[in-house]
């Protein structure tokens, strides 16, 4: 595979934490979902390497500023040490919608970047995701997207437009357990 490396790329939002149409502003809020740090430990467990990607574009809104996000990131962190691992790359688009960068998906900015920071290719590299936006990032860059239904996941299966073949699974926990046992096939 790539070079070795059995790569994952997570959303945040309505992934790994509960997500909220007002956003997520403080480490207070952030709170994981059931399941998704123990299905991050079993992963790395497992020897993959995660990889995280999520808009925020509550850092543009003025809503909470970087340090703030990086409070949330060293929580996540602290709750991953408890079970012995780490995320090992984490990336994130700070612009607003209006704005014309490469990095807020549904453009592959910032998946290219992890993939460059990890020298793979994305090709059929796994993407999970609970928004539409998240699944076309997966295909323009060439990885493989899967739909969770926590966060806005079932309203985006309600709208319809999924990338062909794009499985759906109940939570990341799930994703996680036909992840391994596909590498166990």
């Amino acid at each position: 595979m790539n070079h070795g490396i059995k790569l994952v790329i997570l959303d945040r939002d309505g992934v790994i934490n509960e997500d909220s149409d007002a956003f997520i502003k403080s480490p207070e809020e952030w709170v994981p979902l059931p399941g998704s740090i123990e299905a991050i430990a079993r992963l790395k467990q497992a020897g993959w390497t995660v990889g995280i990607a999520t808009n925020q574009s509550g850092i543009a809104r003025g809503l909470f500023d970087e340090v703030t996000l990086q409070a949330m990131h060293d929580k996540l962190a602290a709750l991953l040490a408890e079970q012995g691992v780490a995320v090992d790359y984490i990336t994130f688009c700070p612009h607003g919608p209006g704005s014309s960068c490469r990095c807020r998906k549904p453009l592959p900015g910032m998946y290219e970047e992890i993939a460059e920071h990890f020298g793979c290719s994305l090709f059929g590299v796994p993407v999970i995701g609970d928004s539409l936006r998240d699944l076309e990032a997966a295909v323009a860059a060439g990885a493989r997207p899967m739909l969770v239904r926590t966060g806005k996941g079932e309203r985006t299966l309600a709208k319809g437009g999924l990338p062909a073949d794009t499985p759906v699974f109940d939570d990341l926990a799930q994703a996680v357990e036909a992840l391994l046992a596909q590498a166990a096939g």
